[in-house]
């Protein structure tokens, strides 16, 4: 890993924390304990950063020198909310096209999702904090740029932010096999968002619920189903034809 890609030490990550520094996450020791551990604690509660506690033989395979127990991996980019980017949308007058990623956790799915997102014109793709993606530099480097170019927002909860897609207006689609409705027959001229869900068991129960419809790509051969980044592809760019026959771009 770069060295530019984290920072160590209890006081240099509270100071990083305080500073405002992009961090995608804080590793931290599982026996970590003591006046400035528990001042570590108080601030990434504060701040929101997410925080995973693990076994020291993790963190001394990403550096061994003295990191006192704490590693924060810094982000390329900054996230964005859900709750300030949708309105965004809305006064510049844009008819919001948004990725959902439920549960996604392969670096490579997600760059290639995120490049095309960048060429169709998606307004923004959607992570969640916990057991998915980030955006580290091997992230972007797959995306071939894309994720330097694309708003990223990650919230804590994709059924919660689902539902509050819905609430702005915006139709949610989840692709999924658990329904006869195709993918062609989304209207995805109206402000959208596709949901796509893990690599391995699609979306999950929850998600589902809370979409507005459930739309299936159609697959004809012996394997089951499309790798998830090829699917996402499939999904976007059927909004990107419907959106030009209409006379505007995705997007737009």
């Amino acid at each position: 890993m770069d060295k530019s890609q984290y920072i160590f030490g209890i006081r240099a990550v509270i100071e990083a924390i305080e500073a405002g520094r992009d961090i995608d996450k804080v590793l931290v020791r599982k026996d970590l304990g003591g006046d400035l551990g528990r001042e570590l604690t108080a601030r990434i509660k504060e701040y929101g950063i997410v925080s995973q506690k693990v076994p020291v033989e993790k963190l001394n395979r990403i550096t061994m020198k003295n990191h006192q127990g704490v590693i924060a991996l810094l982000s390329p980019v900054t996230y964005y909310r859900l709750e300030t980017l949708v309105p965004e949308l809305y006064d510049r007058g844009a008819v919001p096209f948004i990725v959902v990623l439920d549960g996604i956790t392969d670096t490579r799915n997600f760059g290639a999702i995120a490049r095309t997102c960048e060429c169709a014109g998606v307004d923004a793709v959607v992570i969640g904090e916990r057991g998915s993606v980030s955006v580290t530099a091997d992230a972007v480097k797959t995306s071939a740029g894309a994720l330097l170019h694309i708003p990223v927002c990650r919230e804590r909860s994709i059924a919660d932010a689902v539902r509050f897609l819905r609430e702005s207006g915006i139709h949610v689609v989840g692709a999924s096999e658990k329904t006869d409705t195709l993918y062609t027959e989304q209207d995805m001229t109206v402000p959208t968002a596709v949901v796509m869900g893990a690599e391995d068991v699609g979306l999950s129960d929850e998600v589902i619920r809370a979409c507005d419809s459930l739309a299936a790509i159609p697959v004809i051969g012996h394997i089951e189903s499309l790798n998830v980044s090829v699917a996402a592809a499939v999904m976007v760019y059927e909004g990107v034809r419907q959106r030009l026959a209409a006379g505007f771009a995705a997007g737009k």
